[in-house]
């Protein structure tokens, strides 16, 4: 077929374009911009040493704090710190002001009925400490509260939490002072306003017991393991719903566990593992 010389340009051309718009999509998918990392906010009691504090220097530290950063980074998420007194978190959280409860929250029965926890990354225990040598039978021979061991006595807690729930289940009319940080829970006991204090074991150990401010003190009674208000442990805190981002902090969480991770962590701040 003869092909007129109009023809034979748009040919020529055709010919010339196909190569030329290929190495141009190329180019342009080349510089196409990388989506960026998911960012989520991630809530703590920035006042809880040593799981999350602040430095010197303001800067947030603490067993949960590396936890976090290390989980985040498994999960694939940028994890970014707000602060958040322990009797506001599941609020806040149900409030959507972050997306993520990292404060030594014990997983409950109750609290599940609220929020989605994580698998758990930390024991959870409750503990008496009062002033050494000064008998008090709290318990029982069978690890039971024993009531009039605690007639007369002053109990100091952190108010909103387990230790309260545990109290005022067990040993109703005990009389109980509650505290916004464990600091004021410390001078009152130091100062005898209060005559036992009930608490994590892990954290009053590090915190009081063993600086010269506890020197006069000691742990009163077994260790008390009761997951009915203690719960299985600590985890994660999340909206309900979120399945796909619990599922990848469930996965991060576990092979921390696995890699060693989590002991290495526990043992930076306790001279144990907390796991």
């Amino acid at each position: 077929m003869k092909m007129f010389p109009f023809d034979l340009v748009r040919s020529q051309f055709s010919a010339w374009a196909r190569p030329a718009a290929w190495v141009l999509a190329l180019a342009v998918t080349a510089v196409a911009p990388v989506a960026a990392q998911e960012s989520l906010k991630a809530a703590t009691d920035c006042a809880y040493f040593p799981f999350s504090f602040r430095d010197t220097d303001s800067v947030l530290k603490g067993y949960e704090i590396d936890l976090g950063e290390e989980m985040a980074r498994r999960a694939n998420f940028k994890i970014e710190w707000v602060c958040q007194k322990f009797d506001g978190l599941i609020p806040s959280l149900l409030s959507n002001k972050f997306d993520i409860i990292l404060s030594t929250m014990s997983i409950t029965d109750e609290r599940r009925k609220s929020i989605d926890f994580s698998v758990s990354y930390r024991v959870s225990v409750g503990q008496f400490v009062g002033p050494k040598g000064k008998v008090q039978k709290l318990f029982n021979a069978d690890g039971t509260p024993n009531p009039a061991g605690f007639k007369d006595l002053r109990v100091g807690l952190a108010r909103a939490t387990t230790y309260d729930n545990w109290m005022q289940a067990k040993v109703p009319d005990a009389t109980v002072v509650r505290y916004d940080t464990d600091v004021q829970m410390y001078l009152e006991l130091k100062a005898g306003r209060v005559d036992v204090l009930m608490t994590n074991p892990l954290k009053i150990f590090l915190e009081f017991l063993s600086k010269p401010d506890g020197a006069g003190f000691e742990v009163i009674g077994p260790q008390i393991k009761d997951e009915k208000y203690f719960g299985i442990g600590v985890g994660a805190g999340l909206r309900k719903g979120n399945d796909a981002l619990l599922k990848r902090i469930d996965t991060a969480l576990n092979d921390m566990k696995k890699d060693g991770t989590l002991e290495r962590y526990s043992k930076k701040y306790f001279p144990f593992t907390i796991y």
